[in-house]
């Protein structure tokens, strides 16, 4: 499946519609957050840092986030090749609106969860 251009009849030229459709996913986010942690990031220390996301998932994670230009790929020539992975400056400026979301999701999480369990018991 490729995730390149989102089709949308409707909207087929929406640029939120595009980004959000790579970005969006379950991981992209995840994986961001997690390496803006550390400056630089080798396949093994991701996934042990997200420990529920499969080998298959973080690398297609990866390559759509290095596609956009959001992440960095550093091969080194040796034996085994030794790969890095980084946050490229356009994906440096997504940060603050990824903290701005994790913060609101900090502040709201609660009342949200309580709001669910309420609907639910009342449906």
């Amino acid at each position: 499946m490729s995730k390149i251009i989102l089709k949308d009849d409707n909207f087929p030229n929406c640029p939120i519609r595009n980004i959000l459709s790579r970005i969006g996913d379950k991981w992209s986010m995840l994986v961001l957050y997690t390496l803006s942690q550390q400056p630089v990031c080798r396949f093994n220390q991701l996934q042990r840092s997200i420990p529920d996301i499969s080998q298959k998932m973080l690398t297609s994670t990866l390559k759509t986030l290095e596609a956009d230009g959001i992440v960095d790929r550093k091969v080194y020539p040796e034996v085994p090749p030794r790969v890095e992975y980084s946050i490229s400056k356009r994906g440096d400026s997504l940060l603050p609106i990824l903290q701005d979301l994790i913060n609101w999701a900090a502040l709201n999480m609660k009342k949200i969860v309580k709001d669910r369990e309420k609907k639910m018991t009342s449906q």
